[in-house]
């Protein structure tokens, strides 16, 4: 299989317009002598007053068309920094990539640094760069560009690099440079006495820093600052600092957007044993004139024990406070804040996070057999699907899962071996398949560029084999890992993670959970759009409210007080959707199904005349202002003792000058290729628009705005010209399967195949109940995510097909009638996003195509009366 990649993605392609758009008004760079700077290097350039770059990004923070939420103004440029953020598994480095090529392609940047905090990150992105030749290839007409790491035995490549006129990436770790005595930072015989940062450094290069948050400490900052970059690119889902902020798509527009999997948690804890005291250290704390400690332990409750939080200090009995017998001898003896310990006189000293008490193996048995049926029975759906399951296990020994007796993998084992034996139709593929052949493994903690893998194959197959991986051509299924996955590496087809730890996980649960974000995939490489599909379940020894609450806490962190953070499910709260019995032989649902079915492809007639004058119109109201200058005068009253200079502004105007010129580019083809026109067709565009003359101004601004005006206009003529062809076959009934869903997210329903509805809102919930009491309703589906319409704006999932009867004014049977209908929750097309209502425009053309009645409703009232319609 290979990854394949929609280039069309909204928030995507935001995210990259965000960044070329900073830099509007500045020219292409071409290449040539005059380009040429020390040492034989050829650099990046960007001509562009501070004024007018301070503009830019004040226009892109405020475009309500880049952003869904608003994002802060900069009142000032301190910084060439910019920040862009984008959540786990929505494509970051992906969106980075591209962003360089499109920099290439309007300014003609050509020389980029990709600065990583780790090796594991660094796989990553070369990994990226190798599952994605053929699509920038496709997507950038096969331009010329090299990918490569730094090694600081291989000194080649960074003459190459300097001197390059193709486009260059060069990918390092941050620990490549920041130390005097790193090669990089040296001066070298292989380049005539120069060390290779003074070569990088003449070329100003653009920097991308991805994970920025590890590269805070002043050693990597002034590395990082130590590189001459024309400017940086700062791209994290979880930034500590924030600088020029230009872009936000948060954890809260991935989730409830559906750009990556929903979560749910499944705990497994440990119930009281009267045998056995249990005891977690929360916290120290350090009060006035005393220390204290915040425990976890059982006490006795009206209805038995129950688990609470009190506090401690320096000799109190545990027993007095929880009044069970367990805990006689449990006297707090010494808490010291600067060990961070808390010692009692039975011996037992414990750190903040750490428990005693608990039976280890028995819970860690019990999650890796919860994972493992849970893996099995995913597996049997998705399956069908094309879509091979992973589940990840984090351990915190690897010695538990490594050595002859490590519990770890001989719970496995037996687990595995009772759960494949069981007479159930999701065990049956495993019942031939040995344990040791789905387990692989990695741990190591590869930190140092040096690190030699003790298994290279399991370390190529997890690491660099993704599509061999997530292939069912390759029999594993179950990775085992230590702390060397928690970042730079995940796996769209991770379905489970189980938290092995003794104690509770020092891992960010963002870390943990960022391992298995990434929507599915197939075994075409195409990702799938499936709500019913996408879900992570994280097998963890906490209770569920305790792990919802430490995510959420992080989720607040790094969102801010005014966001809401995605609200995970509860996994032990899952129930299965059932079909029920010989639904296919229902003639109600034959005959809907066999209506609503049909499957049609595409077309798309333009008429050219039309958009020719249309975009003509849109053309003709762009302008290209001439540069605005900004002109500040400022006053030094006085020199301070430390030599601080002590000014005040005494005056600031506006100036306005023509742009310096170059080599005039071709702009018809230009904008030919930014537009997928013809240039015959942009021709008459610009002819007729009738102001190609103010392109003297500025024609690298006047390329970008054209092409931005024919493409919205464009996008229109798309969605307005498809035109619908029967394919003459259909989806099949036999891809209807039972389903997982949340007790939270079903409802019982009557008139239906299935025994529930899953619902996705309250307006699908009320519409489901409300047409579930219509007499004129015989049967309905809620259409489940496999079920799409292809469009040219991406593909689409109506919410319900419906069989209706209704009756005469007698009272007479009148002929059936197959309806499909979208639920929105309003019918204000301004208030709904512009792909939405381009996707419904679409389905109502394919619809009508194969003769079935469609609509977009509010409500079970509104269904009524399109009825009586």
């Amino acid at each position: 299989m290979r990854f394949r990649f929609d280039s069309n993605l909204e928030y995507q392609n935001q995210a990259i317009q965000a960044v070329v758009r900073l830099f509007e008004g500045g020219e292409r760079t071409e290449t040539g002598f005059p380009l040429i700077s020390d040492y034989g290097a050829i650099p990046n350039r960007l001509r562009l007053p501070q004024a007018a770059l301070l503009e830019n990004l004040q226009t892109v923070q405020r475009d309500s068309s880049l952003h869904r939420s608003p994002l802060p103004v900069s009142e000032t440029l301190d910084s060439m920094d910019y920040s862009v953020e984008m959540e786990t598994g929505t494509g970051k480095t992906y969106v980075y990539l591209r962003t360089a090529f499109e920099l290439f392609e309007k300014y003609g940047m050509r020389k980029f640094i990709i600065v990583v905090p780790s090796v594991a990150i660094r796989q990553g992105v070369l990994k990226t760069f190798e599952v994605t030749a053929e699509h920038f290839a496709h997507l950038y007409d096969n331009i010329p560009y090299r990918y490569y790491e730094y090694d600081g035995g291989n000194l080649a490549r960074v003459r190459h690099f300097a001197g390059s006129s193709d486009i260059e990436f060069m990918v390092m770790t941050v620990q490549s440079f920041d130390s005097d005595l790193n090669i990089f930072n040296q001066q070298r015989d292989q380049l005539s006495g120069r060390s290779p940062v003074e070569l990088v450094r003449n070329t100003r290069p653009v920097v991308i820093l991805d994970e920025p948050q590890n590269m805070e400490g002043p050693a990597r900052k002034a590395a990082i600052e130590n590189l001459n970059s024309l400017f940086t690119l700062r791209y994290s889902a979880t930034h500590r600092n924030v600088y020029n902020l230009v872009y936000r798509f948060s954890p809260v527009d991935a989730y409830n957007e559906g750009y990556v999997k929903q979560i749910e948690v499944t705990s497994v804890v440990e119930d009281h044993d009267a045998n056995r005291a249990y005891v977690r250290c929360r916290k120290l704390n350090a009060l006035k004139n005393d220390q204290s400690a915040t425990l976890d332990v059982w006490m006795r409750g009206a209805s038995g024990p129950e688990r609470k939080s009190r506090t401690f200090r320096c000799q109190d009995k545990l027993y007095d406070t929880t009044k069970l017998e367990a805990y006689k001898g449990w006297i707090v003896d010494r808490i010291d804040l600067r060990d961070g310990e808390i010692t009692f006189r039975n011996g037992v000293t414990l750190k903040e996070k750490d428990e005693v008490g608990p039976d280890d193996e028995a819970i860690a048995r019990v999650q890796i057999r919860t994972t493992i049926e849970r893996h099995m029975r995913k597996a049997e759906l998705r399956r069908k699907r094309g879509i091979k399951v992973l589940s990840l296990f984090f351990i915190d020994e690897v010695a538990n899962y490594t050595n002859d007796d490590g519990y770890i993998r001989r719970c496995f084992i037996e687990e595995y071996n009772r759960l494949r034996q069981r007479d159930t139709s999701w065990a049956e593929p495993y019942r031939e398949l040995p344990a040791d052949v789905l387990q692989g493994s990695y741990f190591s903690e590869y930190t140092r560029e040096s690190s030699i893998e003790s298994d290279e194959s399991t370390y190529q197959l997890i690491m660099n084999k993704k599509e061999r991986l997530l292939s069912f051509e390759e029999p594993t299924e179950f990775i085992f890992s230590h702390s060397a996955l928690r970042e730079g590496w995940d796996n769209p087809n991770v379905f489970q993670i189980c938290t092995l730890n003794r104690t509770v996980s020092t891992m960010r649960k963002r870390q943990e959970i960022g391992r298995g974000m990434r929507l599915a995939v197939d075994q075409d490489g195409r990702r799938v759009f499936d709500s019913e599909i996408n879900t992570l379940t994280v097998v963890a020894n906490q209770s569920y409210a305790e792990y919802v609450d430490q995510l959420q806490h992080e989720y607040q962190e790094d969102l801010g007080p005014d966001e809401t953070p995605p609200d995970p499910e509860n996994g032990r709260k899952r129930r299965t959707v059932e079909l029920k019995d010989d639904f296919e032989l229902d003639p109600h649902f034959q005959e809907l199904w066999s209506k609503v079915s049909k499957r049609a492809r595409y077309r798309i007639n333009i008429d050219s005349s039309d958009l020719i004058e249309t975009a003509a119109d849109a053309v003709a109201a762009v302008d290209v202002p001439e540069l605005n200058i900004t002109v500040t005068t400022r006053q030094i009253d006085e020199i301070s003792e430390d030599g601080t200079l002590n000014a005040r502004q005494v005056g600031q105007g506006q100036d306005l000058a023509a742009r310096r010129i170059g080599e005039i580019p071709n702009v018809t083809a230009e904008i030919a290729e930014r537009t997928d026109l013809t240039r015959r067709t942009v021709r008459q565009i610009l002819e007729r628009a009738g102001n190609l003359a103010i392109a003297l101004q500025g024609p690298f601004e006047y390329i970008e705005r054209v092409s931005t005006a024919i493409n919205e206009k464009k996008r229109k003529f798309l969605v307005d010209g498809v035109h619908y062809l029967e394919l003459g076959d259909a989806y099949e009934m036999a891809l209807f399967q039972n389903m997982e869903s949340y007790q939270d997210n079903i409802v019982p329903i009557k008139s239906s195949i299935y025994d529930h509805v899953v619902f996705d809102s309250e307006v699908e919930k009320k519409f489901a109940l409300a047409i579930d009491d219509m007499d004129e309703v015989r049967l309905f589906i809620k259409l489940p995510g496999w079920f799409t319409v292809t469009t040219p704006v991406g593909e689409y999932n109506p919410d319900w097909a419906i069989m209706l009867q209704t009756q005469d004014e007698f009272g007479e049977a009148q002929d059936r009638i197959a309806l499909v209908r979208e639920t929105k929750s309003t019918k204000e097309t301004q208030l709904r996003r512009p792909t939405e209502n381009d996707k419904v425009n679409c389905a109502r053309r394919h619809f009508a195509t194969i003769d079935v009645d469609f609509d977009d409703i509010t409500d079970a009232k509104h269904l009524r009366d399109t009825i009586g319609d």
